[in-house]
């Protein structure tokens, strides 16, 4: 915080809504800190010497006459290798029982890397899941993000991410997690012995929902940190961006600005991409990549929040139950990459995008052939492997409980291939059949 040679404090509030007060405060800054009645407060909006502050834990019973007390800086972290294996708040300070970090101070929020000094991203970060590796390839210092419905386990499957990818830190960013939530990822990192390289900012159900706002520049600041001052490769999981909006929509809302769609704020397309851009891929081999789960309302994908983060991310990954396995799967029909091609058989093996496109296209027949069970016609033969290869598919590689290195991905897909079909009904190049056919 400031010293008190910068503090400026004020007593009288023009006006108090659920969320903000107001007053006149000359010189007070965007951003800014403040202390409202013992409530740690920020700058939201300034007009002329007018002053909005979104006081975080709510302004019931703050009366008109409350000290205001500006701090002179905006949100801050400390940061240095001694954040690994912590856990933090919306704030950064210690929920582990550990000591505060002591360490170089650095604002939140600050704007994304210059366009100048990024590269074109070009390695490839395993996570162990099919339907990302094989299908939807994730690249260092790609955006993408899990859009789910509230019951799917996307928290079990940025877990698994978090301790199966290939990568020097993995920092999370959880805002509105339940405590049995907050409880399981730790529990998790702690079991793994990953902690070394876990660091975690939470925000659960119990605390204002307007401090998840803090949570997203808080993981993304300690983020900068390891990828360009140490040229770490760092993964961040945020969970989950809806919750996120909903808390911009409160403070918007009780701020008396007009809704846009859904009744999200107007800005929240730039709010979502100011956090989506921070991802990139440095020259000296420092990166941020950045999952963020965004869950949906009754599957409705052209909601505000997952309609404008489509427009921001490259790509996206989805959750579904699949009836035929019973398991969750990455829905290869409805997920996507945009940059696998950087990698596929550049920096994976040669017959990885062949493989690929013949595994969905035979998943996608099998999906015909169930059509056309449903509504009464008479299936083929052909029609009844593809039915028995999809379950094997969904079961052995899509299913997000499967764990495998990518040459094993590409061996199992060859070994469905070599069960259910023939080698002209995979369409697959022939010398790359001569290579790696496994089957008659």
């Amino acid at each position: 915080m400031a010293g008190k040679l910068y503090q400026k404090t004020y007593t009288q509030l023009g006006a108090i809504t659920k969320a903000t007060v107001v007053l006149n405060a000359p010189g007070a800054s965007n951003d800014e800190l403040a202390v409202v009645q013992n409530r740690l407060a920020q700058v939201v909006k300034t007009k002329g010497d007018a002053v909005t502050l979104q006081v975080f834990a709510g302004t019931e019973h703050i009366p008109t006459d409350a000290e205001v007390t500006f701090l002179g800086e905006p949100p801050t972290i400390k940061v240095s290798d001694a954040l690994a294996g912590r856990f933090f708040d919306a704030y950064g300070h210690a929920i582990d029982g550990g000591p505060e970090v002591e360490g170089e101070v650095r604002q939140i929020g600050g704007p994304s890397v210059n366009p100048y000094k990024r590269k074109q991203p070009s390695e490839i970060i395993p996570t162990g899941i099919a339907g990302i590796d094989l299908n939807n390839t994730l690249v260092s210092g790609q955006k993408i993000p899990f859009f789910a419905d509230p019951d799917q386990p996307y928290n079990n499957v940025m877990a698994q991410v978090a301790l199966r990818a290939d990568v020097d830190k993995i920092i999370l960013g959880g805002m509105g997690l339940t405590n049995d939530d907050y409880l399981y990822f730790r529990h998790e990192f702690e079991n793994a012995g990953a902690l070394d390289k876990i660091i975690c900012f939470i925000n659960t159900t119990e605390q204002p929902p307007v401090e998840r706002l803090l949570i997203p520049d808080m993981a993304l600041t300690a983020a900068e940190y390891f990828a360009v001052e140490k040229n770490e490769k760092v993964l961040v999981l945020l969970t989950d961006m809806t919750l996120y909006a909903d808390a911009l929509s409160i403070v918007s809302n009780r701020m008396d600005q007009i809704p846009s769609k859904d009744s999200m704020p107007g800005s929240l397309y730039s709010d979502l991409a100011k956090i989506y851009e921070k991802a990139v891929q440095l020259p000296d081999g420092g990166s941020i990549t950045i999952i963020a789960v965004t869950t949906l309302n009754d599957g409705d994908i052209t909601h505000a929040i997952p309609d404008n983060t489509g427009y921001i991310t490259e790509g996206q990954l989805f959750l579904r139950a699949d009836a035929d396995s019973g398991k969750v799967i990455v829905d290869p029909f409805r997920s996507l990459s945009r940059l696998k091609q950087l990698v596929q058989g550049k920096k994976t093996r040669e017959d990885h995008s062949q493989v690929m496109n013949a595994s969905v296209r035979l998943y996608a027949d099998a999906q015909n052939a169930k059509t056309k069970m449903e509504n009464g016609f008479d299936l083929s033969d052909y029609d009844l492997r593809c039915l028995d290869y999809a379950k094997a598919y969904a079961t052995e590689l899509l299913a997000v409980d499967v764990n495998l290195g990518l040459d094993e991905m590409l061996d199992t897909a060859w070994t469905l291939f070599g069960k259910y079909f023939t080698k002209a009904e995979t369409g697959i190049k022939q010398n790359l059949i001569d290579k790696y056919w496994r089957g008659n």
